[in-house]
């Protein structure tokens, strides 16, 4: 898996080391885990582009950034599309057959929102690589302890998730806060269903309450 680092990435890989179906749990990225476990293979690399995939059945891919963070669109797009898909289509080579992918609300290469745009872009991307199974997430705004991660606290985040959340009731499910442990939960399920073809969970899909 990549992006094991981030806040629905941790919460991937701890469902994945808990699966008795996983002999072995293939984790690329620049830094490790905070998790440790036996059956987990660390694979460091600066160069996500650059990486060859090893044989594996499945592949979860929870990667991502900001333009804040990335610094600019192009930076941005390195990631969030250069990057996945080369993973993708690394892990499609190795014979990978089933494909679980943290995407994003509103994902749409027509979009003229410029974040939208890449995620949509990237799963069409994606989607050409023809695996037997290809789940996308697209969860709305997520809840969790970033801080866990070292992540920096976002102030605008805490207040839509304070406002998300009192409203609650009167948002439709799509549109509502929703935790990473939902969003990993419902993906792995989606992945291991192994149902032919490509699927899009929206954030409804996936909340659990």
């Amino acid at each position: 898996m990549v992006g094991a680092t981030g806040l629905v990435g941790r919460e991937i890989l701890a469902l994945l080391l808990a699966d008795k179906t996983y002999t072995a749990v293939h984790c690329v990225g620049r830094r490790a885990p905070l998790q440790t476990h036996p059956k987990l293979v660390l694979h460091l690399t600066d160069s996500l582009s650059a990486f060859s995939a090893p044989p594996v059945d499945d592949v979860f891919i929870a990667l991502g950034t900001t333009i804040k963070v990335a610094g600019s669109q192009q930076a941005f797009r390195a990631v969030d599309y250069d990057a996945v898909l080369a993973v993708a289509a690394s892990a499609r080579n190795a014979r990978a057959r089933r494909l679980g992918i943290v995407s994003a609300m509103g994902a749409d290469a027509n979009s003229t929102v410029f974040y939208n745009r890449v995620k949509g872009e990237m799963e069409i991307g994606v989607s050409r690589l023809a695996y037997e199974t290809t789940v996308f997430a697209r969860p709305s705004l997520l809840a969790g302890d970033r801080g866990a991660l070292a992540q920096a606290r976002r102030p605008s985040e805490q207040l839509a998730l304070a406002a998300l959340t009192l409203f609650k009731p009167l948002i439709p499910r799509n549109y509502r806060a929703i935790t990473a442990t939902d969003v990993a939960g419902a993906l792995v399920g989606a992945v291991n269903a192994g149902r032919p073809g490509t699927r899009v969970m929206l954030s409804g899909q996936m909340q659990v309450c």
